[in-house]
């Protein structure tokens, strides 16, 4: 391999939330820090360079987005996704939650319902209710062993004034790649029930070998011109500080309400060097992200068996995309109150309290895979022994 993921980064001290915010979030600093979704590897060497060099200009003024970084983003699209787009296609966020909150702005009314599925990441949840809208649940469900999405509970929903549906494609949480026909039938519903679909994306690159993303908006020309996609270079290339993301809108009358709010609120452009970032890491960085996907599928194999064989009364699902996987730990009888406190005061490792992503995670916790295999595997060692000795 020409890239080296098994480096043992020392993140403390660098003002990294994962890391220097355990304390405030945990209520201790000494803890193994499986949580925030960023990854504990070096940017891609190409994005580093391309970033000292451009500093090395001297002038950090106000910058364009260049025709060659709109080339890079729907050549990427096209090449790793299938999805032909034009460039007039892209605009941008300051952060894909931005993007979302940016676009309830856009397409909803205060008073009007947004509907989630979840468990689901939880700032969807405050982008809704700050925004005087109202959350509505749409509860993914269980079937043949995994989740999926409840399109029979979904179409009661919808109404007049409860038409938008934010999408978290691959799903986080539950690391679920929604498949073809699952999305298809989504859209069939959306395009009856003339439905405006935002979805988050984030996670499209990080997709193991056993699933493929597809972007919904991708599936027909009318899906298109319903659809909202945001998608970033963030978790892709671990460059989430860069807070430089896209919004990718074919539709002219629902990119130019999007872009309305973008003006109003002054944030038409990105940071001169996240633009640098983002098109080196569209441009240059492919050979890389497969690096990084053949060992963040090696670190999902080992975290599947070992919780399958060292914690017998825990099940996690498959996971098919993103290096944040889902596990329930409620056949130890653990509500997330128990859990977080096992977890942070017995085993000494910071997981996500599942709650946190709804009622639907009481009891669950959420692990960031996306580590060096010798911290993986400590941690885990380390909770199945705090199990192990309670029961």
């Amino acid at each position: 391999m020409k890239y080296n993921f098994d480096i043992k980064m020392e993140r403390r001290g660098t003002n990294c939330e994962k890391w220097d915010f355990l304390e405030e979030a945990f209520g201790k600093k000494d803890l193994l820090a499986l949580w925030v979704a960023d990854m504990d590897f070096p940017a891609p060497p190409e994005v580093l360079d391309a970033l000292h060099k451009k500093i090395d200009e001297g002038a950090l003024g106000y910058p364009i987005a260049p025709d060659s970084l709109l080339k890079a983003i729907t050549d990427w699209q096209d090449v790793r996704h299938g999805w032909k787009i034009g460039k007039e296609t892209v605009t941008w966020a300051p952060g894909v939650v931005a993007g979302l909150a940016f676009s309830i702005m856009a397409y909803t009314k205060p008073g009007d319902g947004v509907i989630i599925q979840t468990p689901v990441y939880p700032p969807f949840y405050a982008i809704i209710s700050e925004s005087g809208r109202r959350i509505v649940k749409n509860p993914l469900k269980r079937a043949n062993g995994r989740y999926v999405m409840d399109l029979e509970g979904l179409e009661k929903l919808v109404t007049p004034t409860c038409r938008t549906l934010i999408l978290c494609s691959p799903h986080n949480p539950v690391a679920r790649v929604w498949t073809r026909e699952e999305l298809e039938a989504l859209s069939e519903l959306a395009e009856r029930k003339d439905m405006i679909i935002i979805s988050d994306e984030i996670h499209q690159d990080l997709v193991y070998s056993d699933a493929k993303h597809i972007s919904i908006a991708a599936l027909s020309d009318e899906m298109s011109s319903r659809t909202v996609t945001f998608v970033a270079p963030s978790k892709t290339f671990n460059i989430a500080g860069m807070n430089s993301s896209v919004a990718l809108i074919p539709d002219d009358k629902l990119r130019a309400r999007y872009v309305s709010v973008l003006k109003r609120l002054h944030l038409s452009s990105l940071s001169i060097l996240g633009l640098t970032a983002m098109e080196t890491a569209y441009g240059k960085c492919a050979g890389w992200l497969d690096e990084l996907m053949a060992y963040l599928e090696e670190n999902r194999n080992l975290t599947e068996k070992f919780v399958r064989e060292r914690m017998p009364k825990a099940k996690m699902d498959h996971p098919e995309g993103t290096y944040i996987f889902w596990i329930d730990f409620r056949g130890y009888g653990f509500d997330s109150e128990k859990l977080m406190d096992l977890l942070v005061n017995e085993a000494g490792v910071a997981l996500n309290n599942g709650r946190n992503f709804g009622t639907e995670g009481d009891g669950f916790a959420r692990i960031n895979i996306g580590t060096n295999r010798e911290m993986l595997k400590e941690a885990l060692e380390k909770i199945a022994k705090a199990l192990e000795a309670k029961f």
